[in-house]
């Protein structure tokens, strides 16, 4: 699996947590970090449009992170990340910039994922995807990491 994002994560406490739990998801979660791009808005969304699609073979299972995309509970990604891995083709999250995806990127994907309708800041989504994965996996493999009660 592949993470493409727009931008660099810089040394910190969330490359920390990011590499955390990173590192635990089996096969490795990779990461391609593009530099932002420049220009009116439009012109920013198209150019990291062409460099996030450009990372990514043409076989790619492409999932966007959007505000607009599903919002599902952990239980419903580790179903989906299920079928995704059982596709056979490369997977790849893509996180685009601080103006967003380009209707490029949304129409190109696989699925369309939210985090919720919270903004989160692009570094921040990188850990929030990370642990996500990694507990998809949990769930897919009975680990106990995941526990589905809610307190009373």
């Amino acid at each position: 699996m592949k993470l493409v994002a727009i931008g660099r994560l810089k040394a910190g406490p969330e490359r920390e947590l990011f590499e955390r739990y990173a590192g635990r998801i089996r096969p490795a979660l990779t990461v391609t970090e593009l530099a932002p791009s420049k220009g009116s808005i439009q012109e920013q969304k198209r150019k990291d449009a062409a460099a996030l699609l450009g990372a990514c073979p043409d076989n790619a299972l492409i999932v966007a992170l959007d505000e607009g995309g599903k919002t599902p509970d952990s239980l419903r990604l580790a179903e989906m990340l299920s079928r995704w891995q059982e596709s056979g083709r490369p997977i790849h999250f893509l996180i685009g910039g601080a103006e967003g995806l380009d209707s490029t990127v949304i129409q190109r994907a696989d699925s369309v994922i939210s985090l919720g309708k919270l903004t989160w800041p692009h570094m921040l989504v990188r850990v929030l995807i990370a642990e996500q994965l990694f507990r998809a996996q949990a769930i897919n493999t009975g680990h106990p990491y995941h526990r589905e009660s809610r307190p009373d």
